[in-house]
């Protein structure tokens, strides 16, 4: 196609990128200003063969999935973000956003296909703590680790092993559940409810059994799915912290000064689990998570409510009874079992200096 400076139609079709995503498996679409759409695949960055994108191309490409009322949304706060399906082939969650004026667009594929516990890596043991009544399972990990697919996993086998009604409180819907056992009601925030915090508060009068609570980010949010674990509800939650420790140091200091010992006194009851994850290159392609994970024993509830947090790290690496496992034994596994390279386990570990001690003595590094 020429690409003359007056010739304003765009060099790309919004549905060839999407076919694209999907032929290739990309992860992510970036489509920015001054460079190709560029594709993420298996954690690298793949640019499109193609002339650099315009910022009417950018627009264009923008208004080709996003509606009118998301379009009014990025007018007014500089971003929006929202899911979508292409075809029955995928679903993306888009983000879109101005930069020096100008549109950007970010697609994140959702994957049409919910994971088996086992096949995302996650041991047996877990579907034990998916069968409490009641309590708080928490899945940590920074942005694009995986969290959603590991808490949509677990939503479904609760979907396909227990009864009752469960209600998901989004931004936006990530994974869409089919009614099984259980009665399924997502709820997406901005669209069909204000706020979180006010979809946690509408939930519990509407006869839950499990309420997955997208994102806990802000301190109405906490104290509302705090309140509910308590209440006699299992409640999942996500926050982008790693490690156990961590994340319950990050929920008490969301609470003012007055109110910490109440609030640590609440969590060494109510907290059943924290999964924390990343995710690795694995050897040959695609990728695999990596767990922490911490499951509340008599003595781990005494640590949270002493304010002895950091002392959690070494009930994990001797609670193997209990299904607990520190992310870099997990990372350790993970290069015995030859699935990832022992340089990419020291760079995602929390302790990098022992874990590379460790690999030099078994003679996997120089």
């Amino acid at each position: 196609m020429d690409h003359e400076e007056n010739d304003l139609s765009c060099s790309y079709e919004m549905n060839d990128l999407l076919e694209l995503m999907v032929y290739q498996g990309a992860s992510d679409l970036h489509l920015q200003v001054g460079h190709p759409p560029t594709l993420r695949l298996h954690g690298g960055m793949t640019p499109v063969d193609g002339p650099s994108l315009r910022p009417s191309d950018t627009e264009e490409l923008m208004r080709a999935i996003t509606s009118d009322v998301h379009q009014e949304h990025l007018k007014t706060r500089g971003g929006a973000d929202f899911g979508f399906s292409y075809l029955d082939k995928a679903r993306f969650r888009v983000s879109v956003l101005k930069a020096k004026g100008n549109y950007g667009v970010v697609l994140r594929t959702i994957p049409n296909k919910l994971f088996g516990l086992r096949e995302i890596g996650l041991p047996d043991k877990i579907k034990e703590l998916l069968c409490r009544p009641r309590g708080l399972i928490l899945v940590t990990g920074p942005t694009g680790s995986g969290k959603s697919t590991t808490l949509a996993s677990m939503v479904n086998w609760i979907n396909e092993n227990r009864e009752g009604h469960i209600i998901t409180i989004e931004d936006p819907i990530e994974y869409f559940h089919d009614h099984k056992r259980c009665i399924v009601t997502q709820r997406e925030v901005g669209i069909d409810v204000p706020s979180f915090a006010e979809a946690i508060r509408g939930a519990l009068r509407q006869d839950p059994d499990v309420i997955l609570v997208g994102e806990m980010r802000d301190l109405e949010t906490i104290e509302a799915a705090v309140s509910a674990a308590e209440t006699g509800h299992l409640v999942f939650g996500t926050l982008h912290t790693t490690g156990s420790a961590r994340t319950v140091d990050r929920i008490v200091d969301a609470f003012p000064a007055s109110t910490k010992d109440q609030i640590r006194t609440q969590l060494a009851s109510s907290i059943v689990t924290v999964i924390s994850q990343v995710l690795c290159k694995r050897v040959g392609g695609g990728r695999i998570g990596s767990f922490e994970i911490m499951t509340n024993t008599t003595s781990i509830a005494a640590l949270i409510r002493e304010n002895k947090t950091f002392r959690i790290p070494s009930e994990i690496q001797t609670g193997s009874q209990y299904g607990m496992i520190s992310l870099d034994a997990h990372l350790a596994s993970l290069v015995n079992r030859k699935l990832i390279q022992p340089d990419e386990a020291i760079e995602k570990s929390q302790d990098p200096a022992a874990l590379t001690a460790k690999f030099r003595e078994l003679n996997l590094i120089k």
